[in-house]
C-alpha cells in the first residue's frame, strides 16, 4: 500500500466535493508581503482571492512559470497548493473514488482513532497515487498577500486549503477546493533573480546561503530530495514571524495535520505565515517574496518532529 498517496491532496480534494461558502466579509485593507526598487513586484501575475472559504481566479492559465499572488482577505489562515491530476481525471472522480474513503479516515482520526482512520485511506483508488504536488504558496495570514513562482506543467489541476476549521473539517470542504486548466500554450515568463537560496531536504532539513537581513527578498526554493514524512505529507517552506511570547512548540505541533488539533483554525498565539513554496516534486526550484521587518522569524515544513528533522529553522532580522 503506498501511503504517500495520502499526500496533501488526499485530504483536500476529497472535501473539494461540497460546499462553496463565500461570506462576503469585505476587509478594508490588506497588508502585501512585497514591494520593492530593488525586488521587483511582478507585473504577470494570477491573480487569486479569498474573501471567506473559496478562491477566486480565472479557470485557465498558461504553463511553464506563473507567479501567483494570493489576497487572503479572510480571517482565516490559508495556504494554495496545486495538484495535477492524472490524464483523464477531475474533480467528478474525486467526488466519487476518493471522497467517502477520505470521508471515514478523516471521521476516525478525529475522534482520536488514528490507526483505524489511516488504515481506511488504504481504500484509496490507485490512479489517486499518480496525483503531483505541483507547489503553491505556503500559508499566509489573514488581511495579508502571498506572492509564489512555480513552473507548471500543462495539466488539469486542483487548487486547495486544506486547514481546518475549529469543528475539525477541512478548509477543502467549505469550498476552497477550485479546478484549473493549465494549458499546452507556455506563458513565456522567466523565473526571478532570488537574494537568498534556499535548499530543502528530508534527509539534510533546510539550509540557505546567506544571512537574512531586513527588507524586500525572493527567496529561491530548491526541493533536492522529497518523500511522505510519517503523515504521509512532503515537507514544504513555510515564512513564519514570531513574538517575543510565542511558543515554538506549539507551532511545531500545530503544522501537523495527522494530529487532530493540527491545522486548526485558530494558529497558535503570537504566529503570523507570511507565505513560501508548497509541496512539489524533488529537483523542482520555487520562489516566494517578503518583506522582513526586525524581529524573530522561522522557516517550517507542514511535517511532525520538524526540530529533530531540521526542517525548523529560525532567524532573528535584525536593524
Amino acid at each position: 500500500m503506498k501511503l504517500n498517496l495520502i499526500k496533501k491532496t488526499t485530504v483536500l480534494v476529497i472535501i473539494l466535493l461540497v460546499f462553496n461558502c463565500k461570506n462576503e466579509k469585505k476587509t478594508e485593507s490588506i497588508e502585501e508581503v512585497i514591494v520593492e526598487d530593488v525586488v521587483k513586484t511582478p507585473s504577470n501575475v494570477i491573480d487569486v482571492l479569498t474573501r471567506s472559504m473559496e478562491f477566486q481566479s480565472v479557470d485557465t492559465i498558461p504553463s511553464g512559470w506563473n507567479t501567483i499572488k494570493y489576497e487572503n482577505l479572510s480571517n482565516e489562515t490559508h495556504f494554495i497548493l496545486l495538484d495535477k491530476y492524472p490524464e483523464g481525471k477531475t474533480v467528478e472522480n474525486t467526488i466519487s473514488d476518493v471522497a467517502p474513503v477520505f470521508a471515514e479516515g478523516m471521521d476516525l482520526i478525529n475522534i482520536g482513532k488514528a490507526e483505524e482512520g489511516f488504515a481506511a485511506f488504504g481504500k484509496l483508488p490507485e490512479w489517486f497515487f499518480s496525483v503531483v504536488y505541483s507547489g503553491g504558496t505556503g500559508l499566509i495570514a489573514p488581511k495579508h498577500t502571498a506572492i509564489s513562482t512555480v513552473k507548471l506543467d500543462p495539466g488539469y489541476y486542483i487548487m486547495e486549503c486544506y486547514v481546518k476549521m475549529p469543528n475539525g473539517k477541512f478548509h477543502t470542504l467549505m469550498g476552497m477546493a477550485k479546478p484549473i486548466i493549465v494549458t499546452e500554450a507556455d506563458s513565456g515568463n522567466t523565473p526571478p533573480e532570488a537574494t537568498v537560496n534556499i535548499t530543502l531536504s528530508g534527509e539534510e532539513g533546510i539550509s540557505y546561503d546567506k544571512g537574512i537581513t531586513k527588507g524586500k527578498h525572493i527567496f529561491s526554493v530548491y526541493v533536492k530530495d522529497q518523500k511522505p514524512h510519517e503523515n504521509f505529507i512532503w515537507h514544504d517552506v513555510n515564512l513564519v514571524k514570531l513574538e517575543d511570547y510565542a511558543s515554538e512548540e506549539e507551532l511545531e505541533a500545530w503544522m501537523d495535520w495527522s494530529d487532530p488539533k493540527g491545522l486548526v483554525t485558530p494558529v497558535p498565539n503570537g504566529v503570523t505565515f507570511l507565505g513560501g513554496v508548497n509541496d512539489m516534486v524533488a529537483g523542482n526550484t520555487g520562489y516566494f517574496y517578503a518583506d522582513l521587518k526586525p524581529g524573530k522569524y522561522a522557516f517550517i515544513s507542514e511535517v511532525p518532529k520538524t526540530k529533530s528533522k531540521g526542517l525548523f529553522k529560525v532567524f532573528d532580522v535584525v536593524e
